[in-house]
């Protein structure tokens, strides 16, 4: 009976080849690549990367978002490589998701501001100071709204 274990490749034992098991501090996802479960499970020979078995099985997600409004858009992602799956790459194939990630930056750049500038900091504890900046603001967002 042949022995094997988990890792990139077959290999037999005995075979002379090493490959190192997953660590004991890492997890091992295994999931199905299309959302249609096949009509009967086949056993696929030959694919010998993971550049192979991305083309063969083409996998692919439709997603469906729904904004802040209740709008829902619908969109599918398509997966040619491990990186497809990573944050980045799940971000960047989404236009909801760049929108998102975008807003994101936008209000973590203004915590930031609001962390280190002493002055806007000082502007926002007195009310006076803190009714003046919000009014510029909503008076600026008018401005860029008439642009």
């Amino acid at each position: 009976m042949n022995n094997y274990s988990l890792g990139g490749s077959e290999v037999k034992s005995g075979s002379g080849e090493a490959i190192s098991e997953i660590d004991q501090n890492k997890t091992l996802l295994v999931q199905k690549l299309t959302q249609d479960p096949p009509v009967k499970p086949v056993v696929v020979g030959g694919l010998s990367s993971i550049e192979e078995v991305f083309s063969h099985f083409q996998p692919e997600v439709e997603l469906t978002h729904e904004n802040s409004e209740g709008i829902e858009t619908k969109e599918t992602l398509h997966f040619k490589n491990v990186g497809d799956f990573t944050k980045g790459g799940i971000i960047n194939q989404s236009e909801y998701l760049k929108n998102l990630n975008a807003e994101k930056d936008q209000y973590l750049k203004v915590v930031k501001q609001l962390n280190s500038n002493k002055v806007l900091k000082m502007a926002i504890e007195n009310p006076e100071a803190k009714q003046a900046l919000l009014e510029s603001i909503h008076s600026l967002l008018t401005e860029l709204k008439e642009k």
